[in-house]
């Protein structure tokens, strides 16, 4: 183990160590979430989504940064993307229920808000089902066109004012593993899953778990890329 390793395990638990020993830094958590719930969601997807590809960097590369990996840029398009997440997770939970209400899942809407029960547990799959396989992939390409632009511009802040070249990137991308390995094969086993239990816990922590689950993301994609 390198010392950069000792010393971001270290960080880290610093980092979570006052929520499990300070009840009133729990409860200051916990209300911002309740009042303030897409800032919220901004602030966890930054860090911790950020944190994921410097993760990821570590395992493709050996450091946890290089000159042009861009982690302000990063983290402020991993928090909108935060927003938009939690905002579809918001959509996704609401109305899928809803919808299958209406074709006979009655008492689905009032289960998801109840205990633990295999009527839930049909819900939360629902959800994540009609999630992954609708908003995920459409998100997971748009962050790999905004990565590549913070890397084509050396990380640097400029980075967030300059046009998205689109049509220039698109033809880039390495469609073949977006295809074969992130869509076609964390979808189903990993993301599918996992968003299930997302949708089983308890509203204030499922935005938190969704963003822990980012870090995941960035493991994944650095698989993919040693694979590749």
């Amino acid at each position: 183990m390198k010392k950069a390793d000792l010393l971001t395990g270290i960080i880290v638990v610093l980092c979570l160590l006052p929520f499990f020993l300070f009840q009133t830094v729990w409860d200051g958590y916990s209300q911002m979430n309740e009042n303030h719930p897409y800032i919220m969601a901004f602030i966890k997807f930054a860090i911790l989504a950020t944190f994921g590809e410097m993760l990821a960097l570590r395992i493709k590369s050996g450091v946890y940064y290089k000159s042009d990996f861009g982690i302000l840029p990063k983290m402020i398009v991993w928090g909108f993307l935060g927003i938009w997440i939690a905002f579809s997770m918001k959509l996704f939970a609401t109305g899928t229920p809803l919808v299958l209400e209406k074709i006979g899942a009655n008492g689905l809407t009032a289960a998801m808000s109840e205990s633990f029960s295999g009527w839930k547990l049909l819900g939360a799959f629902s959800i994540s089902l009609m999630m992954n396989t609708s908003f995920a992939p459409v998100f997971m390409t748009v962050h790999k066109i905004t990565d590549t632009h913070i890397q084509q511009h050396q990380g640097l802040l400029k980075s967030l004012i300059i046009p998205i070249r689109i049509k220039n990137i698109l033809p880039q991308l390495d469609w073949k593993t977006q295809w074969n390995f992130v869509f076609k094969k964390t979808i189903p086993l990993f993301w599918i899953p996992a968003h299930t239990i997302t949708f089983i816990l308890p509203t204030n922590f499922q935005v938190l778990f969704a963003a822990l689950l980012s870090i995941a993301l960035g493991l994944i994609l650095a698989f993919a890329s040693l694979k590749r």
